[in-house]
């Protein structure tokens, strides 16, 4: 299946590289591309162990770009599971279907068949949405390893959610003011399950894990104190207190301002890319693969904190 979405054919920023920030060493630098958010890691191998003090640039560099890009990391999900744990503990996708044989913590993100049948999440990110804003402590960030990429398509978009803040009008930030939102993983279940063989019936147990939870419209990073819209049009369903029109109208209102193309930035992937996001600071999408080239990545998603 083609993954796509109507707002997927703006054109927003593409990366290009700016001054780069250079490390203690000289050897690992942060380049930052000329976009809203994002920027590469570079000088840096994940496959050998990371020093403290290169951890802590890391961590300062996803809280200061929201997107950091490694290029080639040619890792193993053991190595991309025990990075991904230094920043937090892992969170397991409900969907235990797609997890990698002996990794629960790793969910496959995959458009191949395999004897007829899907081998891993193939429609993830086809509308705009924070990965797991649906539980009740939402995913920190998420880390998405390049397996196999096809010779065109399967970009993924990124929206600043903090510019989406900064820049909203006042007559919507009167209208969200202390405002709380209900967020479910069931919005668009059915939808998707309509157009793709990727969404499987879920079981009584599953449908238990993913209960509706209220976040506020606006949240606080808990590590930098800036502000950021937390609504999507995959996962959030209605505001707390509005009729249901008002409420209908607000969040349309919300997400159309959200993804303004200088919101924007677009990855276009190359071999075994990992990009580590923040899903505090950032909403993305999947911009569409064509249906008869291979994709596949692997994902880890770090648990955050309740919003507020």
């Amino acid at each position: 299946m083609t993954t796509t979405s109507s707002r997927s054919a703006q054109a927003p920023h593409e990366p290009e590289a700016g001054a780069p920030i250079h490390g203690p060493s000289g050897a690992l630098e942060i380049r930052p591309f000329d976009a809203p958010v994002g920027a590469e890691v570079i000088g840096l191998d994940l496959s050998r162990p990371l020093g403290a003090a290169d951890f802590e640039r890391i961590h300062r560099a996803h809280l200061d770009h929201h997107v950091l890009v490694f290029r080639d990391q040619r890792i193993t999900p053991e190595q991309h599971i025990a990075f991904s744990r230094r920043f937090g503990p892992l969170q397991i996708h409900v969907l235990h279907q797609f997890q990698l044989a002996g990794h629960p913590e790793m969910l496959i993100v995959s458009n191949i068949l395999e004897n007829g049948q899907p081998i891993g999440l193939g429609d993830a990110g086809h509308f705009w949405h924070s990965d797991l804003s649906y539980k009740e402590k939402p995913s920190l960030g998420s880390l998405l390893h390049a397996q196999e990429l096809p010779a065109e398509g399967g970009d993924t978009l990124f929206a600043n959610m903090h510019l989406a803040w900064d820049t909203l009008p006042a007559h919507l930030r009167d209208a969200v003011e202390g405002r709380s939102a209900e967020h479910t993983y069931l919005a668009k279940y059915a939808e998707l399950q309509k157009r793709s063989p990727w969404r499987p019936n879920l079981s009584t147990q599953q449908i238990a894990q993913v209960e509706p939870v209220v976040h506020p419209i606006v949240r606080t990073h808990p590590e930098t104190g800036r502000k950021a819209l937390f609504v999507s049009e995959h996962f959030t369903t209605r505001v707390i207190g509005l009729p249901e029109d008002e409420s209908q109208a607000l969040l349309a209102a919300l997400f159309a301002h959200s993804v303004r193309p200088e919101h924007i930035y677009r990855h276009r992937w190359r071999e075994h890319d990992l990009v580590f996001w923040d899903n505090r600071s950032l909403m993305h999408l999947a911009a569409g693969t064509p249906d008869h080239l291979r994709r596949k990545l692997y994902r880890t998603t770090i648990e955050g904190d309740v919003p507020f």
